[in-house]
C-alpha cells in the first residue's frame, strides 16, 4: 500500500489517504438559533470541487444527513452520479432537522430512526448502500451503545451500509461503539495544533480508522486569516460557538496563531503549501489517520490533492515540530 492510500479499519475499504469533508457544500442551516453552515454556497462550483477532487485520487467522501438539511448529500450524489463504484462515501445520522427552514431541532438515536435515516440518506445520495455510516451524536448515552449496534448490524446485513462508527472525541464512547462487529472507524478532531493521543490509541486498540475531521483546524491552517480577520455571521466559525476553539468572536485565536507561526516554515518545507504540511503532518502522525478537509473549490480541491503527492512529513521534521510546541503545551491541553 501505498502513502495515497489507507485501508478503513477493520471494514477491509481502502480509501484515499486525504479524503473530502463535505460540510460547507450544505450551504446555510441554523442550530439553536445560530448558524452552524459555511455561508452561501454555488452548487455548480460544489460539483466540479467534488468531480476535481476524485479526477485527482480523491475517493473517500464524508458527509451527513444535517449539513444544509440534506442539501450536502443531494449535491454530493448528483456529482458522484455514474461513479459510485470509484468512491467510498461515509455519512452520519442521528440529528433531527426540519429541511423547509433548514434548522436543526434535536437528536434521536432510537433504532427506527436510525432505519428511517438511513433510507432518507440513501435516496438523497442516489445510491444504494453507504459505505461508513457514522452516529453524529458525540455524547449520546453509553447505556444506548448495544441498542445502536443491534440496530446498525441489522443495516449491514441487509445490504444498507457496510461499516459504522461514531463521531465523537471521547475516546471511553469510541471504544464502547469499537464491539460491534462491523465498527470501522471513529470521527475525531485531530491536527497538528490539537493532538489526541489517548483517542489514536483506542484506533491501535481496535483497528480503527481515524478520520480526522478539522485537519486545518477549521481553516487556520490554510494560512488565509490572520491576527485581523473577521469571519462574516453567516459563516459557522463568524458567531464562533463555545466549541469553535480555533475562532473567538469570529477571528482567529491568538494563541493558535502563535503556535502555527512556531512551525509555518517546517510546514511549508519541501515545496508544500502549509495545508499540505498540515495534512501530511497528520499522515505521518498514525497509519489509521484519513483527514477529511472541508472543499468547496476546485482550487481547494486541488491544493488538498497535493497532499497526496507530498505524502507524510519525516519524522525527523515531526521531531522537530513537536519540539517547538513544547512551549505551547498549557495551550493544547486546554
Amino acid at each position: 500500500m501505498t502513502d495515497s492510500f489507507r485501508i478503513l479499519g477493520r471494514s477491509g475499504l481502502r480509501v484515499s489517504a486525504i479524503g473530502f469533508g463535505a460540510w460547507a457544500i450544505g450551504g446555510p442551516f441554523m442550530a439553536r438559533g445560530k448558524p452552524a453552515g459555511w455561508g452561501q454556497v454555488d452548487d455548480e462550483e460544489s460539483v466540479a470541487a467534488v468531480r476535481r477532487a476524485l479526477d485527482l485520487g480523491v475517493t473517500f467522501f464524508d458527509t451527513a444527513d444535517v449539513y444544509g438539511t440534506g442539501h450536502s448529500e443531494r449535491v454530493l450524489g448528483r456529482a458522484l452520479s455514474g461513479r459510485w463504484d470509484e468512491v467510498v462515501i461515509a455519512t452520519k445520522f442521528g440529528l433531527t432537522f426540519d429541511a423547509a427552514t433548514r434548522t436543526l431541532t434535536g437528536e434521536d438515536t432510537s433504532p427506527g430512526y436510525i432505519r428511517r435515516a438511513c433510507r432518507a440518506s440513501l435516496e438523497r445520495l442516489g445510491t444504494d448502500h453507504i459505505d461508513l455510516y457514522q452516529l453524529h451524536v458525540g455524547d449520546a448515552p453509553p447505556e444506548r451503545v448495544d441498542e445502536m449496534i443491534a440496530a446498525l448490524e441489522e443495516l449491514v446485513e441487509e445490504g444498507l451500509i457496510r461499516a459504522y462508527g461514531w463521531s465523537t472525541n471521547d475516546p471511553e464512547r469510541a471504544a464502547a461503539f469499537a464491539k460491534g462487529p462491523h465498527c470501522a472507524a471513529v470521527q475525531h478532531d485531530l491536527n497538528v495544533l490539537h493532538d489526541t493521543p489517548a483517542m489514536l490509541a483506542v484506533c491501535d486498540t481496535h483497528e480503527l480508522a481515524s478520520v480526522n475531521r478539522g485537519p486545518l483546524a477549521m481553516g487556520l491552517l490554510t494560512g488565509k486569516y490572520g491576527r485581523d480577520s473577521r469571519l462574516p455571521m453567516d459563516d459557522v466559525r463568524g458567531d464562533s460557538p463555545q466549541w469553535m476553539t480555533f475562532f473567538k468572536d469570529g477571528r482567529p485565536a491568538p494563541e493558535f496563531l502563535a503556535m502555527l507561526e512556531a512551525i509555518r516554515d517546517i510546514l511549508t518545507s519541501d515545496g508544500r503549501t502549509l495545508a499540505q504540511g498540515a495534512l501530511g503532518w497528520l499522515l505521518a502522525r498514525s497509519g489509521r489517520t484519513v483527514p477529511i478537509p472541508g472543499i468547496r473549490t476546485a482550487d481547494q480541491a486541488e491544493q488538498n490533492a497535493g497532499a497526496l503527492r507530498h505524502g507524510p512529513l519525516a519524522q525527523a521534521q515531526m521531531e522537530q515540530i513537536h519540539e517547538l510546541l513544547q512551549p505551547h503545551a498549557v495551550v493544547k491541553s486546554q
